[in-house]
């Protein structure tokens, strides 16, 4: 979860300190490791000193003009210190938001959506009751965060409950309850404002249209691109599987980490839409790479993607992607935090580089480490990119 938790403290002892299970895993045989990629022996050292600084574990993959390259360090799980694998499954916190745009998308190249009509054409009253002038937002204002919902997350209702409840399973429209008709932040399309809630609501549509927007994710984006390590919601074991890592959590914000995978892994499981995939390092790359070479949507879907809201007169937003600069290279995709993890998913086009980073630390709260973290990641940048 993205925006939660300042006050996450002694209510959640119950899950803190719970590992879970895991298993060594086989490296993917789909694509041929560049064992000579010329940056290996920087990008190890800048990984080596995320782990060095408190960091349990990263994972990362590349793919470039010299091919494929993964490599991970530290641990998995602290407990036992199973060693960290590029084969170890990783939450994908909000980048889950690209494969749900992308699912709209396509649902509109099908001419079953349409993004510039009102979300009340495609939710019953049931649901879109909750939100203020629901019918004058779009579609589109959705995917790009231009709606003015309020944030389900950021309400003091919402957090209370889940911190006093930690074994609670929410179903969707329950998160809609605690905004049930609170004013908008902002007329609907007057500028750009990152809300989960957004997502959320684009999970419910496609739901109405489709009957099951995960089995529309599972079917039109992991299929074709056969990713056969990427899961979101297919089975009764859904996040309890063996590979997973487990993720830690700086709770009181001073450096001491604690495992948090069973809090992570419960919240996770109720997310639908703006969070809930996870998978291996070389598969959330080869979505992206999937996506712009225009395996999942067409030339003109894809520009849509690519049309940005601006704040400040800066590029900010798509449809599901994220426009920004790393070391002084322009690149868009997205990045993910929660309790237990934080990644980042990044295409610079003109270096033609596909990234993909994750780290099972949560990055929700603050934390001195997460101030070392942030340098060295502009290190990794600067390595990859420059």
């Amino acid at each position: 979860m993205k925006s939660l938790l300042l006050v996450l403290f002694f209510s959640v002892n119950w899950a803190l300190g719970q590992s879970l299970p895991i298993t060594d895993c086989k490296d993917d045989t789909s694509v041929v490791i560049n064992r000579n990629y010329s940056k290996a022996p920087a990008v190890n050292a800048a990984l080596h000193k995320l782990t060095q600084m408190g960091v349990p574990g990263v994972s990362l993959a590349v793919y470039s003009k010299e091919g494929w390259w993964s490599t991970s360090q530290g641990f998995a799980k602290l407990e036992g210190e199973v060693p960290m694998q590029g084969c170890h499954l990783q939450y994908l916190q909000s980048i889950s938001k690209t494969y749900m745009a992308v699912a709209i998308l396509q649902l509109a190249e099908q001419g079953k959506i349409d993004l510039d009509l009102p979300m009340t054409v495609y939710l019953p009253k049931q649901i879109s009751q909750h939100i203020a002038q629901a019918e004058k937002i779009t579609v589109r204002m959705l995917l790009n965060h231009t709606s003015g919902i309020p944030e389900y997350n950021l309400q003091p209702a919402y957090v209370s409950y889940l911190l006093q409840h930690p074994q609670h399973i929410f179903q969707p429209e329950d998160y809609l309850h605690y905004i049930h008709q609170k004013p908008l932040d902002f007329p609907p399309g007057g500028k750009y404002s990152y809300r989960n809630t957004n997502y959320l609501l684009l999970a419910l549509i496609a739901d109405f249209i489709v009957g099951d927007h995960a089995k529309l994710i599972r079917e039109s984006i992991f299929q074709p691109l056969q990713l056969m390590h990427t899961f979101y919601r297919g089975d009764a074991d859904y996040l309890n599987y063996p590979t997973l890592v487990n993720t830690y959590w700086d709770r009181h914000s001073n450096g001491v980490i604690e495992n948090a995978s069973l809090l992570q892994r419960n919240n996770v499981a109720c997310l639908v839409g703006d969070d809930g995939i996870v998978t291996t390092p070389i598969e959330a790359v080869k979505f992206l790479k999937g996506l712009v070479q225009g395996k999942l949507l067409s030339a003109q879907s894809l520009e849509q993607m690519r049309t940005w809201v601006t704040r400040k007169e800066k590029p900010v937003y798509g449809l599901g992607l994220v426009y920004g600069t790393f070391a002084g290279n322009n690149g868009y995709g997205h990045s993910g935090g929660g309790i237990g993890a934080g990644c980042q998913l990044y295409y610079f086009p003109e270096k033609e580089v596909y990234v993909f980073v994750a780290i099972n630390l949560g990055t929700v709260t603050d934390s001195p480490i997460h101030k070392k973290v942030e340098g060295i990641i502009d290190e990794l940048y600067r390595t990859l990119l420059n």
